[in-house]
């Protein structure tokens, strides 16, 4: 052993064995320049052990160590916090299993944190598709996420845990109960920084350490990406109660643009689908959190994908 600082890099993982053997194995071979030593902790969130047989065969094959734990209840926050729970070490990193970290992720996350000496950075989540996507899907950037200048303080929109690198010793605050289980079907993560944030804790940002979404055939459906609004919908809205004003404005908006789609939709061919696919998922998200605001769930799926 050295003195070297130790990252523990948690995945948490629900019946994408295949994503879960690409990303170990792309992990084994992240650049380091002897600054840092580090591990990977998978936490399985299928009770039935579906990354289990990737894991077991992995592990003859990599050098880097990799523990695998299961949450048998389906529900991403406890999933994360029982990864949480058996990290060792100064730093956690969150990837998601269906992402692809370039040879230096890790190692621009660390010189970033090392620079900035803040509570954590975040770095980008780029697309890649894995078939030639429709363009109003590229032109509507309906999978592209904000970026910033390395160094750009974030506010809680702009967070999540898909790529970040996190002082461990934040989560010695909160005793276990660090993401939220009624957060259970996503957005946990905004969550966590929110409150983090609260705390006086700052995050950065990282421009150097992209990582890769894929972008499956599935999801570039427009039924995928109407369940993804509803969904997250209901998320926001569980961050926002208390809030009768956000109820307000959801109102005013669901009415507006349900009024103006079908225009969007007769003038696509002049305007664009992409135009009339940006209000309707807009449409979608307001909607979502009208009824989950009377507890109504018209998407029956915990996870989608």
């Amino acid at each position: 052993m050295n003195n070297r600082p130790l990252i523990c890099v948690c995945i948490c993982t629900y019946k994408r064995p295949h994503f879960l053997e690409e990303l170990l194995q792309l992990l084994d071979s992240q650049q380091s320049e002897d600054l840092f030593n580090y591990y990977v902790v998978v936490v399985d969130n299928d009770r039935l052990e579906s990354g289990h047989s990737v894991v077991e065969s992995e592990r003859t094959k990599l050098r880097t160590t990799v523990l695998y734990f299961v949450e048998p209840d389906q529900n991403i926050a406890k999933a994360r916090n029982r990864a949480i729970a058996n990290s060792r070490g100064d730093f956690v990193a969150f990837i998601d299993d269906d992402e692809i970290p370039s040879p230096k992720w890790l190692l621009n996350m660390f010189k970033s944190q090392h620079r900035f000496q803040k509570a954590g950075v975040l770095g980008p989540v780029l697309p890649r598709y894995e078939i030639p996507p429709p363009g109003w899907l590229v032109r509507g950037r309906f999978y592209e996420r904000p970026t910033h200048n390395t160094g750009h303080i974030l506010t809680w929109e702009f967070t999540r845990t898909g790529n970040c690198l996190l002082r461990r010793d934040i989560f010695k605050e909160n005793g276990g109960d660090w993401f939220l289980p009624k957060f259970g079907s996503g957005g946990e993560d905004r969550d966590f920084f929110r409150r983090m944030l609260g705390r006086g804790h700052v995050f950065v940002w990282c421009n150097d350490a992209p990582v890769y979404e894929k972008v499956s055939r599935e999801r570039m459906k427009i039924s995928t990406l109407i369940k993804r609004a509803l969904l997250r919908g209901k998320m926001v809205h569980g961050s926002q109660k208390g809030r009768p004003d956000k109820i307000i404005i959801s109102l005013i908006a669901l009415a507006s643009y349900t009024l103006g789609l079908p225009f969007l939709f007769v003038m696509s061919p002049l305007f664009g689908f992409d135009l009339f696919m940006k209000y309707l998922i807009k449409d979608c998200d307001h909607l979502g959190k009208l009824l989950a605001l009377f507890n109504v769930d018209l998407v029956q799926e915990k996870y989608i994908v």
